[in-house]
């Protein structure tokens, strides 16, 4: 499923937005993850302000594996996941 986040307003309980990700504080964005898992989905958006500002991720790659390997060892019964990021051009 692709989102357009330019019109996403605020947050919701079908997605929630970040800055950046946070990896010393992962508890933040991880209730956001068991929330979606416990209930009928839904999807995080790392490096985009809540004013729809996309700033992007310094790395994206490097955060999509930290992403999905603290899911996959914080969270029982691995929930199903997508990764996917835009590029700001």
């Amino acid at each position: 499923m692709q989102i357009d986040p330019k019109k996403l307003i605020g947050e919701t309980t079908e997605y929630d937005k970040k800055r950046s990700v946070e990896t010393k504080q992962v508890k933040s964005w991880l209730k956001s993850v068991s929330a979606f898992a416990n209930s009928s989905g839904g999807t995080l958006i790392w490096g985009i302000t809540n004013e729809n500002e996309i700033i992007g991720l310094e790395d994206a790659e490097s955060d999509a594996e930290f992403i999905s390997e603290t899911i996959k060892t914080k969270i029982d019964s691995m929930p199903s996941i997508n990764l996917w990021s835009y590029v700001k051009i």
